[in-house]
């Protein structure tokens, strides 16, 4: 029970930092997925985080199994709504926007899903999702009717964090939205990491190896990349080579 809270957990305890590949089900097919898992267990990423705001086909199913079939890289679901649920994924984010306003999105959806993931194997992950303005609109914040937090606004972001840990979260997940054109303000990051104790996931706009390094330098204890890897998978690699040597280097000052 449990495994995957406990392993982010043990790693953010330690200062091992992670990375997970999120891959979109609808921008990949069968053997694209397989050569993301190749690539991936070669250059040992932590996670696959599987979903989108949309998901338009029905390839979630296909996308997890094909992971599970071909590696032991946890899958965690990062659903856009309450039918983005599989129980061949290891955990879910149960995400509450808490940064916008959407009751449908902060409890409204979870009160559907929960009777659902109730009677699965899930691990549930509760998380605090904190949308923030990665320089234009995204899928994410048309689809949540929400407005991101403004980048400029550390102090609105560590205080929306604080509420969530407060409320029980588990985890807090910062975003800029997928194909955003900037990444989470590193000066934002390294304010709400200085206000929690609960670990920190950073994504959107990680879309080169220095802004994936800024990230993990402000305080970020998992870094998420989608977009990027689509486009080039020299970033996935390039990024694991970076997120492996510090860990290395980490580990030898313990």
């Amino acid at each position: 029970m449990n495994k995957v809270y406990q392993q982010i957990l043990s790693n953010k305890e330690n200062n091992h930092k992670s990375f997970a590949v999120l891959i979109d089900p609808d921008n990949v097919d069968n053997e694209r997925v397989k050569k993301l898992v190749s690539i991936g267990l070669e250059n040992k990423i932590d996670y696959f985080f599987v979903g989108g705001s949309l998901i338009t086909n029905n390839n979630l199913g296909g996308v997890i199994r094909t992971i599970k079939e071909n590696c032991s890289i946890p899958v965690i679901l990062f659903p856009g709504n309450n039918m983005h649920i599989d129980a061949q994924a290891d955990a879910i984010l149960f995400l509450s926007l808490i940064s916008g306003r959407n009751p449908e999105l902060l409890i409204g959806q979870h009160v559907i899903a929960a009777p659902i993931l109730k009677r699965t194997h899930l691990e549930i992950l509760s998380t605090g999702y904190m949308l923030i303005d990665g320089g234009k609109p995204t899928t994410v914040s048309y689809i949540s009717n929400t407005n991101p937090l403004p980048a400029d606004k550390p102090s609105i972001a560590a205080c929306t964090a604080m509420a969530g840990e407060m409320l029980g979260m588990k985890l807090i997940y910062m975003d800029a939205g997928s194909g955003a054109t900037v990444p989470v303000n590193m000066k934002m990051v390294a304010t709400v990491k200085r206000s929690i104790s609960a670990p920190l996931i950073v994504g959107g706009g990680l879309n080169t190896v220095e802004k994936a390094m800024d990230a993990i330098e402000a305080g970020a204890d998992i870094i998420v990349i989608g977009n990027g890897i689509e486009d080039k998978l020299s970033l996935l690699i390039s990024v694991s080579e970076k997120v492996n040597d510090l860990n290395k280097t980490n580990s030898k000052s313990y």
